[in-house]
């Protein structure tokens, strides 16, 4: 039997999953979310005709009395899990720029029934963070890695930071964060190249490996579809030069098809939110910085949670409200449907 203090939506999905963005900003600058690289400028330009010069860029850094503060994340996911939701994850923007970002999560995990404690960064300020996460209790850490190549990296990210991700994926593993999990986002004419050498590395490191299709989050507006690899190209392309087995789960709300590598050295995920949407078993629900909430990542609306937490509501008001908000969640996003319409915000200010 459904309990009545869930978080249900209209079309009868229990959200078990929260995603929290602690900070809107990034110390990356990478093509698919920011783009402002004179590399990636000049990218876009060259399959985009239109591209105003220079491109637009709707970044804007919210200020430091908007952002959430620690005692409102924590109230804020302690109200969640109270009503089923049992997965954490913190993001960003890069969430590792939080300061003091290990006391945050100290005061998460203290909180019965996260069942997952997680985090997504793009590594490149792991290396020094590492143990204190790992000591206030996060228990796994997804990281970024579109390229192999070192210039390519640059291309993309807009940072020479590549030794500095490499050494945040090995010291995750020395310290028993399990499974320690690594994310591309494949983009066709910028490292579609790679997809290979990238199944290799997760192989040759025992990692999981998750390719991502390219989603219009960027601030420039400039995605377009044909710069898509479709997730049934990659895994074919895998399985050319892979031996893979398909991994089986028991969540109907996993993003990624996985498959393992025979040797059992790894696993390989695609998630494919464009080419095969997975819109019916999303359990997500998602909190901005600012204290917004998003009931799907392609929203065009947001509920203002902040505006309560920094009211006189109750926690039962609070919990009310949520509830509310979740019976809004959209049975789907848009992506290739005449009327979509791609979100003002960056997945930097969303979170992802």
């Amino acid at each position: 039997m459904i309990r009545a203090n869930l978080l249900i939506d209209s079309h009868g999905r229990i959200l078990r999953d929260l995603r929290v963005s602690i900070t809107d900003r990034c110390n990356f600058r990478c093509l698919y979310c920011l783009p402002e690289t004179e590399a990636a400028q000049n990218f876009y330009r060259g399959r985009w005709a239109n591209l105003p010069n220079p491109a637009p860029i709707s970044r804007q850094w919210q200020p430091k009395s908007k952002i959430l503060t620690f005692e409102e994340i924590e109230r804020a996911v302690r109200l969640a899990v109270g009503l089923g939701v049992q997965k954490i994850r913190l993001t960003g923007g890069e969430p590792l720029l939080r300061h003091d970002v290990e006391q945050l999560v100290a005061r998460l995990a203290r909180i019965p029934g996260i069942t997952d404690l997680a985090m997504t960064s793009n590594g490149f300020l792991f290396p020094q963070k590492a143990r204190d996460l790992r000591e206030a209790g996060l228990q796994r850490i997804s990281f970024s890695l579109d390229s192999l190549d070192r210039e390519n990296f640059k291309k993309i990210t807009g940072r020479d930071g590549l030794d500095e991700v490499l050494a945040g994926i090995s010291l995750a593993r020395e310290l028993g964060f399990h499974p320690v999990k690594v994310n591309a986002v494949i983009i066709r004419g910028i490292n579609d190249h790679e997809i290979e050498a990238l199944a290799g590395f997760a192989r040759e490191r025992s990692l999981s490996f998750r390719f991502i299709e390219f989603m219009p989050l960027d601030s420039a507006h400039a995605w377009q579809k044909g710069l898509v690899v479709p997730g049934r190209e990659i895994l074919q392309r895998l399985q050319a030069c892979h031996p893979l087995l398909p991994a089986t789960s028991d969540n109907p709300s996993e993003t990624a098809r996985r498959w393992k590598f025979s040797d059992g050295r790894g696993e390989i995920g695609i998630i494919a939110p464009v080419s095969e949407p997975f819109c019916g078993h999303c359990n997500r629900l998602r909190l901005t910085a600012d204290g917004k909430i998003r009931t799907c990542l392609f929203s065009i609306v947001e509920h203002d949670l902040r505006s309560l937490l920094r009211s006189d509501a109750s926690d039962s008001a609070i919990g009310d409200w949520l509830q509310s908000v979740v019976w809004q969640k959209e049975d789907r996003h848009h992506i290739g449907e005449p009327e979509f319409v791609q979100p003002e915000r960056t997945m930097s200010c969303i979170g992802g």
